[in-house]
């Protein structure tokens, strides 16, 4: 009888978990079905008005232009293969619903930010996206690392939220306006010194969220989250300040600020792409990675190209939403390697550097940045640079023939420079609406000094001279390690 008891329990609860896993996955489905149609309508919507959007107030609270369309429709598709990949990733896991519903909170706190005409919205739409995506890093509440994780980020978020909050009341007070619109029409009735100090605690905040040095660590710690959590963290959360960036690049302007962000990116963007070499674990590697993409994109707001910024925030998500999504099989396919030894002859030099040129013609062609003595220069170098990395890890292959080898470089770069421009001349009708969007910056003593540094830390870096220091090797192993608390400290149960 007892026996008999037992299994009717064990039965009992088995049909309660099987409902409930039913239910879980009908919700995720649903929830799925309602994002691709969002997606859709949004894209929809942009298309019918690409070249002629207009601008859209509500009540002074909210206002909908050609970049809000451009987000909605960017970050409701990331949401949608997220939320679609999850379906079978996530399958049986306990808090999957209560993972599809942080998901879309988060979706809909982005797209909120986006349209926010009214600065309470504004600030209250930030911090909700930083109080979503802590709650997706730690949506396990069994696992003890994930939730140090999420309460480490959550610091950190909060703190970017005060930062962005005491920068937009010092204008809202400056100014006697409370919508976006309206303080940023105002600037000139506001005294330099708040301009600038506005601007600081702004830059404070994108920096916080974009996980700039030395803010860094947060993200590098958030590792614990589910890997669609992980892929929505950094397709889309860490893209939310050039966004921020953008909405107030009058500011930016206004402040002389400029010169502060080409700095900041430009450093992080190098120490970075340094502590990726040196990580073993795949997903430390998207961490430091993502990390210096975020680099380049404030380096490209500080050198005046916010709708560069915004292309590379796109085209980011697109390539970091791959990564993370596929790094289950990039580990399972993974073996151990020999570094080779990098040795380029005198003929690979000069191919090198011809395709380099070329590619750096050919972006300056199709987008106009490079051709004036101006910062655009250093984004065509960056360009060049680029070409000649894909050229080189061409020209070295042995299975490769010489005709190949002559003819897939120009075809890639051809190619990929072409959408590039594409989608970037695309990006910058839709910003027309926006009162700062591509001024290049005159050339200046700070940029060449930094172009020079940029330049030494990409040959340091491809030559593998920083293994020949021990010094430098165990600093930067030591920057990019994750919070203590967030590796393994507790037993599991």
């Amino acid at each position: 009888m007892i026996k008999n008891l037992h299994s009717e329990i064990s039965s009992s609860q088995q049909n309660n978990h099987t409902l409930k896993n039913n239910e879980s996955l009908n919700f995720a489905k649903a929830t799925n079905l309602f994002l691709w149609l969002l997606f859709l309508s949004n894209a929809l919507f942009l298309g019918f008005n690409f070249g002629h959007t207009q601008n859209w107030n509500f009540a002074n609270i909210l206002h909908i232009n050609g970049f809000t369309l451009l987000i909605w429709t960017t970050v409701t598709f990331f949401s949608a293969i997220l939320n679609t990949y999850s379906l079978s990733y996530l399958k049986g896991f306990k808090y999957h619903q209560k993972f599809i519903a942080l998901s879309l909170g988060f979706t809909f706190s982005v797209m909120l930010f986006v349209a926010s005409n009214h600065i309470a919205l504004l600030i209250i739409s930030w911090f909700a996206m930083g109080v979503f995506m802590s709650s997706l890093i730690g949506v396990d509440h069994r696992w003890k690392e994930a939730q140090e994780a999420r309460k480490f980020a959550q610091k950190y978020f909060l703190l970017g939220a005060l930062f962005l909050a005491a920068g937009v009341l010092l204008l809202a007070f400056q100014t006697q306006s409370f919508t976006l619109q309206e303080i940023l029409g105002n600037l000139q009735k506001v005294s330099q010194t708040s301009i600038i100090i506005s601007a600081l605690l702004i830059i404070v905040a994108a920096i916080i969220q974009s996980a700039i040095y030395p803010f860094h660590r947060w993200l590098l710690s958030a590792m614990t989250a589910p890997t669609p959590a992980s892929a929505l963290m950094h397709a889309g959360f860490v893209n939310g300040a050039g966004i921020l960036l953008t909405l107030f690049s009058s500011l930016i302007f206004a402040s002389n600020t400029l010169p502060i962000l080409l700095i900041i990116g430009g450093l992080t963007a190098i120490i970075a792409q340094f502590a990726k070499l040196i990580q073993v674990n795949v997903k430390q590697k998207l961490g430091c990675s993502t990390i210096a993409q975020m680099g380049f994109m404030i380096m490209q707001c500080g050198l005046g190209f916010f709708n560069a910024a915004v292309v590379h925030l796109i085209l980011h998500g697109f390539y970091k939403a791959y990564l993370f999504l596929s790094s289950g099989e990039t580990i399972q396919q993974s073996k151990p390697e020999k570094l080779e030894k990098i040795v380029i002859k005198p003929l690979q030099a000069l191919v090198v550097l011809l395709y380099g040129l070329l590619g750096a013609y050919l972006f300056a062609l199709l987008t106009g940045k490079g051709t004036e003595l101006n910062s655009g220069i250093f984004l065509l170098l960056i360009v060049t640079i680029t070409v000649g990395q894909i050229t080189y890890n061409i020209v070295k292959q042995k299975n490769f023939t010489i005709w190949e080898k002559a003819y897939i470089p120009p075809i890639l770069f051809l190619t990929g420079i072409g959408l590039y421009a594409l989608i970037y001349n695309g990006v910058t009708i839709l910003m027309a609406g926006l009162p700062i969007v591509n001024e290049p910056l005159p050339i200046n003593i700070t940029q060449i000094i930094f172009g020079v540094i940029f330049l030494i830390g990409f040959f340091v870096m491809k030559l593998g001279v920083y293994r020949k220091s021990s010094w430098l090797y165990v600093k930067l192993m030591n920057d990019a390690q994750p919070h203590h608390k967030t590796m393994l400290m507790f037993k599991s149960k």
